[in-house]
């Protein structure tokens, strides 16, 4: 059978679909892709087969990915900051420019999440703390030079503390650390507030609204800081892939994204969405990249 949207007439998808994530399964990446399957499959009348190249926090399969075949029966999923930040701290195998994106569809917010028996009982409990015992408010987060660790770097600048950051490989040893007592609190998302339940509460997320899972956690902005962001997500194709087999696939996601049980999935889940098609890419693309890179460099984490 083959998928289409009208207005692509001369690109099509023909037979399934090789979903590749650039990650381990479990992750976000790997949730949003299974989310996506039955609504592909559903709107177009092929499968989504999911495979997994991790390494590199997604380096190696980003590095690989201008290696295959552009004809659109091949796409990957991409990742911010990742994308950003990994080639311009050393050679990776690619660079941002690279990489042909045709969508990118949700985010997850950053949040700051502690234990549900946590003395911070606000945002404001948090930032006294580590103004009165400098770095020793000890946070987890996924990973060096991630969303986690460049939501923590602006943080602390934008509150005048200092915390410590700890990294550990993935969001899930982020948590199991903060749960453990490990740490005093986690810089993690709102996915995470959605998995772990009345084990943990969110002092604040990073979004413009309140996410509607968590009527009752301000956001950032709401309590005096410009913060909004996370880690986002969406696909790209080989660079070899054609104009219309990119606007073919920034159109079939962007029906997805369009569809209420979809976008209600997704809401329940913790994620946030968002609707980036190829169109809007470089706006959005060169706007997030300023400000990486800006807080990248200030922390040290890139020349």
């Amino acid at each position: 059978m083959t998928a289409g949207l009208s207005g692509a007439a001369s690109a099509e998808i023909n037979g399934p679909v090789n979903y590749i994530i650039p990650f381990g399964p479990g992750g976000e990446s790997d949730i949003s892709a299974r989310f996506q399957q039955p609504y592909f499959k559903d709107k177009f009348g092929e499968d989504l087969v999911i495979s997994y190249q991790p390494g590199g926090g997604g380096a190696v399969g980003w590095a690989s990915l201008n290696g295959l075949t552009g004809d659109g029966q091949t796409i990957m999923g991409v990742n911010l900051p990742h994308i950003i930040i990994k080639p311009a701290q050393k050679d990776v195998g690619f660079t941002t420019e690279d990489l042909n994106l045709a969508y990118m569809f949700h985010f997850t917010p950053d949040a700051i999440v502690v234990r549900a028996d946590s003395p911070y009982q606000t945002l404001q409990d948090l930032i006294d703390d580590a103004k009165a015992n400098p770095a020793q408010v000890t946070m987890s987060g996924s990973g060096k030079a991630s969303a986690n660790h460049l939501a923590q770097i602006k943080f602390d600048k934008m509150a005048g503390i200092q915390t410590t950051y700890v990294p550990f490989k993935g969001t899930g040893a982020a948590v199991t650390a903060l749960l453990g007592n490990q740490v005093k609190a986690e810089w993690g998302y709102t996915t995470v507030g959605a998995k772990q339940g009345d084990q943990v509460r969110l002092l604040a997320v990073a979004m413009d609204e309140r996410h509607p899972l968590f009527p009752d956690v301000p956001t950032f902005k709401e309590l005096g800081f410009d913060m909004v962001g996370g880690a986002y997500r969406g696909i790209a194709l080989p660079n070899t892939a054609s104009e219309e087999t990119t606007k073919l696939w920034s159109d079939m996601i962007a029906d997805i994204n369009a569809d209420p049980a979809f976008r209600q999935q997704m809401l329940d889940g913790g994620f946030a969405m968002l609707d980036v098609g190829v169109a809007e890419m470089d706006d959005f693309m060169k706007a997030r990249a300023e400000e990486y890179l800006k807080d990248a460099r200030e922390a040290g984490l890139i020349k």
